[in-house]
């Protein structure tokens, strides 16, 4: 579905997810990195925690928020991957005592 261009000159940036190492190409958003690295599940919904992911990809819809070094809600299409960045599934509100500000 999503096809990067191989562009050589991308230094690699270096981030985890869920604990998990990933490389992203140096101007990559989260989402983008996420994507690229084959995740498909950001966030779980408040109301039956169905799964989420990027759809937007421009802010609009907020379906990829997600934890980053530590604070919750970031929408991942608009926050840039920066060098050792700790990106977190977010899970629903109702299962960590209401996480939503």
């Amino acid at each position: 579905m999503f096809k990067r261009s191989d562009d050589p000159a991308s230094a690699p940036v270096r981030f985890t997810f869920d604990g998990r190492q990933m490389t992203a190409r140096a101007g990559d958003s989260v989402a983008a990195a996420l994507l690229a690295g084959g995740v498909t599940r950001f966030r779980d919904t408040p109301v039956g925690g169905a799964p989420r992911m990027a759809y937007c990809m421009m802010g609009v819809c907020f379906d990829c928020l997600v934890r980053i070094d530590g604070i919750p809600n970031r929408q991942a299409c608009l926050e840039p991957v920066t060098e050792g960045m700790a990106v977190e599934r977010q899970p629903a509100p109702a299962a960590t005592g209401g996480e939503l500000r």
